[in-house]
Protein backbone atom coordinates (compact mmCIF):
# COMPACT_ATOMS: atom_id res chain seq x y z
CA UNK A 1 0.00 0.00 0.00
CA UNK A 2 3.04 2.52 0.39
CA UNK A 3 4.20 2.56 -3.52
CA UNK A 4 -0.20 2.70 -3.89
CA UNK A 5 -0.48 5.79 -1.60
CA UNK A 6 2.71 7.29 -3.14
CA UNK A 7 1.07 7.24 -6.43
CA UNK A 8 -1.69 8.51 -5.45
CA UNK A 9 -0.08 11.31 -3.70
CA UNK A 10 1.90 11.92 -7.14
CA UNK A 11 -0.67 12.39 -9.21
CA UNK A 12 -2.14 14.76 -6.80
CA UNK A 13 0.84 16.91 -6.72
CA UNK A 14 0.70 16.60 -10.70
CA UNK A 15 -2.65 18.28 -10.53
CA UNK A 16 -1.89 20.71 -7.89
CA UNK A 17 1.11 21.83 -9.61
CA UNK A 18 -0.93 23.02 -12.89
CA UNK A 19 -4.11 25.18 -13.49
CA UNK A 20 -6.79 22.99 -14.22
CA UNK A 21 -8.21 19.79 -12.42
CA UNK A 22 -7.54 19.84 -8.73
CA UNK A 23 -5.64 17.02 -6.29
CA UNK A 24 -9.09 16.69 -5.17
CA UNK A 25 -10.53 15.62 -7.86
CA UNK A 26 -7.67 13.22 -8.64
CA UNK A 27 -8.59 12.09 -5.36
CA UNK A 28 -12.15 11.58 -6.52
CA UNK A 29 -11.16 10.09 -9.75
CA UNK A 30 -9.22 7.27 -8.25
CA UNK A 31 -11.79 6.77 -5.89
CA UNK A 32 -9.65 7.31 -2.45
CA UNK A 33 -11.47 10.91 -1.96
CA UNK A 34 -13.68 9.66 1.12
CA UNK A 35 -10.30 8.56 2.18
CA UNK A 36 -7.83 11.52 1.83
CA UNK A 37 -11.10 14.08 3.59
CA UNK A 38 -11.77 11.49 6.60
CA UNK A 39 -7.64 11.38 7.38
CA UNK A 40 -7.53 15.14 7.60
CA UNK A 41 -10.48 15.29 9.38
CA UNK A 42 -9.17 12.42 11.82
CA UNK A 43 -6.12 13.90 12.12
CA UNK A 44 -7.77 17.70 13.48
CA UNK A 45 -10.41 16.22 15.22
CA UNK A 46 -10.44 12.34 15.89
CA UNK A 47 -9.02 10.36 18.61
CA UNK A 48 -5.25 9.44 19.09
CA UNK A 49 -6.38 6.24 17.58
CA UNK A 50 -7.73 7.70 14.48
CA UNK A 51 -5.43 10.28 14.17
CA UNK A 52 -2.08 7.80 14.42
CA UNK A 53 -4.04 5.78 11.10
CA UNK A 54 -4.99 9.20 9.11
CA UNK A 55 -0.89 10.22 9.75
CA UNK A 56 0.14 7.00 8.16
CA UNK A 57 -2.21 7.11 5.77
CA UNK A 58 -1.62 11.08 4.71
CA UNK A 59 2.50 10.42 4.86
CA UNK A 60 2.84 7.91 2.77
CA UNK A 61 0.42 10.07 0.33
CA UNK A 62 2.67 12.97 0.98
CA UNK A 63 6.22 10.99 0.19
CA UNK A 64 4.50 11.05 -3.21
CA UNK A 65 2.95 14.68 -2.58
CA UNK A 66 6.06 16.27 -2.23
CA UNK A 67 7.99 14.02 -5.58
CA UNK A 68 5.57 14.88 -7.53
CA UNK A 69 5.53 18.69 -6.82
CA UNK A 70 9.32 19.05 -6.67
CA UNK A 71 9.73 17.67 -10.53
CA UNK A 72 6.54 19.48 -11.40
CA UNK A 73 7.61 22.69 -10.03
CA UNK A 74 11.08 22.06 -12.08
CA UNK A 75 9.69 21.45 -15.37
CA UNK A 76 6.89 24.13 -15.53
CA UNK A 77 8.61 26.74 -14.09
CA UNK A 78 10.48 27.17 -17.76
CA UNK A 79 7.49 25.33 -19.86
CA UNK A 80 4.85 28.24 -18.67
CA UNK A 81 7.09 30.88 -19.96
CA UNK A 82 8.29 29.41 -23.20
CA UNK A 83 4.78 27.45 -24.20
CA UNK A 84 1.89 29.30 -22.00
CA UNK A 85 -0.51 29.12 -24.62
CA UNK A 86 0.03 24.67 -24.67
CA UNK A 87 -0.04 24.52 -21.50
CA UNK A 88 -3.23 27.03 -20.92
CA UNK A 89 -4.71 24.89 -23.81
CA UNK A 90 -3.59 21.60 -21.78
CA UNK A 91 -5.32 22.78 -18.48
CA UNK A 92 -8.26 24.07 -20.36
CA UNK A 93 -8.68 20.64 -21.56
CA UNK A 94 -8.65 19.15 -18.44
CA UNK A 95 -10.94 21.19 -16.44
CA UNK A 96 -13.72 21.16 -19.29
CA UNK A 97 -13.44 17.44 -19.36
CA UNK A 98 -13.50 16.89 -15.92
CA UNK A 99 -16.75 18.75 -15.71
CA UNK A 100 -18.95 16.15 -16.75
CA UNK A 101 -16.88 13.73 -15.05
CA UNK A 102 -17.66 15.19 -11.86
CA UNK A 103 -20.78 15.61 -13.32
CA UNK A 104 -21.61 11.89 -14.16
CA UNK A 105 -19.97 10.81 -10.54
CA UNK A 106 -22.40 12.57 -8.69
CA UNK A 107 -25.83 12.42 -10.53
CA UNK A 108 -27.47 11.18 -7.74
CA UNK A 109 -26.72 14.32 -5.66
CA UNK A 110 -27.50 16.44 -9.12
CA UNK A 111 -30.64 14.93 -11.01
CA UNK A 112 -33.77 16.40 -9.81
CA UNK A 113 -32.40 19.14 -7.76
CA UNK A 114 -32.28 21.66 -10.18
CA UNK A 115 -33.07 24.47 -8.37
CA UNK A 116 -29.78 24.49 -6.69
CA UNK A 117 -27.54 25.68 -10.33
CA UNK A 118 -27.97 29.28 -8.19
CA UNK A 119 -25.08 27.71 -6.83
CA UNK A 120 -23.08 26.99 -10.07
CA UNK A 121 -23.91 30.51 -11.01
CA UNK A 122 -22.14 31.90 -7.38
CA UNK A 123 -19.25 29.51 -7.82
CA UNK A 124 -18.62 30.36 -11.23
CA UNK A 125 -19.41 34.15 -11.33
CA UNK A 126 -16.98 34.26 -7.49
CA UNK A 127 -14.03 33.01 -9.60
CA UNK A 128 -14.71 35.13 -12.77
CA UNK A 129 -14.95 38.45 -10.24
CA UNK A 130 -11.39 37.51 -8.86
CA UNK A 131 -9.72 37.15 -12.15
CA UNK A 132 -11.16 40.89 -13.43
CA UNK A 133 -10.22 41.97 -10.18
CA UNK A 134 -6.77 40.78 -10.02
CA UNK A 135 -6.39 41.90 -13.48
CA UNK A 136 -7.21 45.30 -12.85
CA UNK A 137 -5.22 45.42 -9.66
CA UNK A 138 -2.00 44.94 -11.41
CA UNK A 139 0.20 45.13 -8.91
CA UNK A 140 3.62 43.45 -9.10
CA UNK A 141 3.04 40.08 -6.86
CA UNK A 142 6.94 38.55 -7.10
CA UNK A 143 8.59 36.91 -4.13
CA UNK A 144 11.60 38.32 -4.85
CA UNK A 145 10.54 41.67 -2.96
CA UNK A 146 8.88 40.61 0.55
CA UNK A 147 6.49 43.39 1.82
CA UNK A 148 3.57 43.28 4.33
CA UNK A 149 0.82 43.63 2.01
CA UNK A 150 2.41 40.30 -0.04
CA UNK A 151 2.73 38.63 3.24
CA UNK A 152 -1.17 39.06 3.88
CA UNK A 153 -2.13 38.47 0.53
CA UNK A 154 -0.20 35.49 -0.13
CA UNK A 155 -1.06 33.87 3.22
CA UNK A 156 -4.83 34.79 2.51
CA UNK A 157 -4.58 33.43 -1.06
CA UNK A 158 -2.78 29.84 0.43
CA UNK A 159 -6.06 29.57 2.48
CA UNK A 160 -8.28 29.88 -0.13
CA UNK A 161 -6.18 28.10 -2.92
CA UNK A 162 -5.97 24.82 -0.25
CA UNK A 163 -9.70 24.94 -0.02
CA UNK A 164 -9.85 23.98 -3.74
CA UNK A 165 -7.72 21.55 -3.49
CA UNK A 166 -9.08 19.43 -1.35
CA UNK A 167 -12.32 19.93 -3.06
CA UNK A 168 -13.26 17.38 -6.44
CA UNK A 169 -13.86 20.60 -8.69
CA UNK A 170 -11.46 23.45 -8.69
CA UNK A 171 -7.95 23.61 -9.04
CA UNK A 172 -6.37 25.92 -6.37
CA UNK A 173 -3.54 26.74 -9.04
CA UNK A 174 -6.51 28.06 -11.09
CA UNK A 175 -7.18 30.50 -7.77
CA UNK A 176 -3.40 30.99 -7.14
CA UNK A 177 -3.72 31.99 -11.17
CA UNK A 178 -6.99 34.20 -10.49
CA UNK A 179 -4.88 36.05 -7.71
CA UNK A 180 -1.54 36.30 -9.55
CA UNK A 181 0.73 34.55 -7.25
CA UNK A 182 0.89 30.72 -9.52
CA UNK A 183 4.08 32.09 -11.15
CA UNK A 184 5.41 33.01 -7.82
CA UNK A 185 4.80 30.08 -6.05
CA UNK A 186 6.36 27.52 -8.69
CA UNK A 187 9.72 29.34 -9.34
CA UNK A 188 9.95 30.15 -5.80
CA UNK A 189 9.93 26.22 -5.28
CA UNK A 190 12.06 25.94 -8.05
CA UNK A 191 14.61 28.16 -6.57
CA UNK A 192 14.38 26.34 -3.26
CA UNK A 193 15.48 22.91 -5.07
CA UNK A 194 17.94 25.07 -6.48
CA UNK A 195 19.24 26.02 -3.06
CA UNK A 196 18.17 29.19 -3.26
CA UNK A 197 16.84 30.11 -0.23
CA UNK A 198 15.86 33.69 -0.68
CA UNK A 199 12.21 32.80 -1.43
CA UNK A 200 12.34 30.33 1.52
CA UNK A 201 10.30 33.34 3.70
CA UNK A 202 7.45 33.68 1.30
CA UNK A 203 7.43 29.91 0.31
CA UNK A 204 7.02 29.68 4.86
CA UNK A 205 4.14 32.20 4.65
CA UNK A 206 2.32 30.54 2.19
CA UNK A 207 3.14 27.48 3.95
CA UNK A 208 1.43 28.45 6.95
CA UNK A 209 -1.21 29.81 5.36
CA UNK A 210 -1.93 26.18 3.90
CA UNK A 211 -1.89 24.59 7.06
CA UNK A 212 -4.11 27.76 8.38
CA UNK A 213 -6.92 26.76 5.73
CA UNK A 214 -6.63 22.90 6.10
CA UNK A 215 -7.53 23.31 10.11
CA UNK A 216 -10.19 26.26 8.81
CA UNK A 217 -12.17 24.42 5.99
CA UNK A 218 -11.66 20.54 6.29
CA UNK A 219 -14.37 20.44 8.59
CA UNK A 220 -16.78 22.20 7.27
CA UNK A 221 -16.13 20.58 3.53
CA UNK A 222 -16.71 17.58 5.06
CA UNK A 223 -19.78 18.33 7.09
CA UNK A 224 -20.98 20.34 3.70
CA UNK A 225 -20.78 17.16 1.35
CA UNK A 226 -22.49 14.74 3.83
CA UNK A 227 -25.09 17.16 4.89
CA UNK A 228 -25.13 19.82 1.53
CA UNK A 229 -23.64 17.52 -1.19
CA UNK A 230 -25.96 18.76 -3.78
CA UNK A 231 -24.91 22.34 -2.86
CA UNK A 232 -21.62 21.61 -3.15
CA UNK A 233 -21.29 19.41 -5.65
CA UNK A 234 -23.16 22.29 -7.85
CA UNK A 235 -21.08 25.19 -6.71
CA UNK A 236 -17.43 22.80 -7.48
CA UNK A 237 -19.05 22.57 -10.88
CA UNK A 238 -19.55 26.31 -10.97
CA UNK A 239 -16.12 27.04 -9.78
CA UNK A 240 -14.80 24.83 -12.69
CA UNK A 241 -16.92 26.76 -15.01
CA UNK A 242 -15.52 29.97 -14.11
CA UNK A 243 -11.61 28.44 -13.84
CA UNK A 244 -11.98 28.24 -17.73
CA UNK A 245 -12.10 31.78 -17.55
CA UNK A 246 -9.23 32.01 -15.45
CA UNK A 247 -7.34 29.65 -17.72
CA UNK A 248 -7.88 31.66 -20.64
CA UNK A 249 -6.50 34.85 -19.06
CA UNK A 250 -3.65 32.76 -17.43
CA UNK A 251 -0.77 34.16 -19.64
CA UNK A 252 -1.67 37.78 -18.59
CA UNK A 253 -0.62 37.04 -14.42
CA UNK A 254 2.74 36.18 -16.46
CA UNK A 255 6.00 38.30 -14.60
CA UNK A 256 5.78 40.01 -18.68
CA UNK A 257 2.38 39.61 -19.30
CA UNK A 258 1.11 38.05 -22.40
CA UNK A 259 -1.95 38.64 -23.93
CA UNK A 260 -5.14 35.92 -23.19
CA UNK A 261 -5.75 32.64 -25.05
CA UNK A 262 -7.33 33.65 -28.52
CA UNK A 263 -8.76 31.16 -31.07
CA UNK A 264 -5.17 31.72 -32.86
CA UNK A 265 -3.11 30.89 -29.71
CA UNK A 266 -5.53 28.01 -28.79
CA UNK A 267 -3.37 24.70 -29.30
CA UNK A 268 -6.51 21.91 -30.12
CA UNK A 269 -3.75 18.93 -29.76
CA UNK A 270 -2.82 20.48 -26.08
CA UNK A 271 -6.74 20.64 -25.12
CA UNK A 272 -7.05 16.84 -27.02
CA UNK A 273 -4.80 16.30 -25.14
CA UNK A 274 -6.16 17.24 -21.35
CA UNK A 275 -9.14 14.75 -22.28
CA UNK A 276 -6.79 12.16 -23.54
CA UNK A 277 -5.08 12.48 -19.27
CA UNK A 278 -8.48 12.24 -17.82
CA UNK A 279 -9.21 9.27 -19.78
CA UNK A 280 -6.06 7.95 -18.62
CA UNK A 281 -7.16 8.57 -15.13
CA UNK A 282 -10.55 6.74 -15.16
CA UNK A 283 -8.82 3.60 -16.67
CA UNK A 284 -6.04 3.60 -13.96
CA UNK A 285 -8.76 3.76 -11.63
CA UNK A 286 -11.21 0.99 -13.26
CA UNK A 287 -7.48 -0.98 -12.92
CA UNK A 288 -7.04 -0.28 -9.48
CA UNK A 289 -10.64 -1.35 -8.27
CA UNK A 290 -10.72 -4.24 -10.25
CA UNK A 291 -7.22 -5.08 -8.47
CA UNK A 292 -8.38 -4.19 -4.90
CA UNK A 293 -11.73 -6.87 -5.47
CA UNK A 294 -9.66 -9.58 -6.69
CA UNK A 295 -7.74 -9.43 -3.96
Amino acid sequence: MLILNMFRGFCMALADSVPGVSGGTIAFLLGFYDDFIGSLNSLISGSMSERKKALIFLIKLGLGWVIGMGISALVLSALFEKHVYVLSSLFFGLTLFAIPVVANEERDSLKGKYHNLIFSLFGAGLVIAITVINAHVGESKSFDNVTLWLVIYTFIAAMIAISAMVLPGISGSTLLLCFGIYNSVINSIKELLHLNFKYLPMLIVFGLGVLTGIIAIIRSVKKCLEKYRSQTIYTVLGLMAGSLYAILNGPTTLDIPKPAVTLSTFSIIAFIGGGAILVMLELLRYLMEKNVSEE
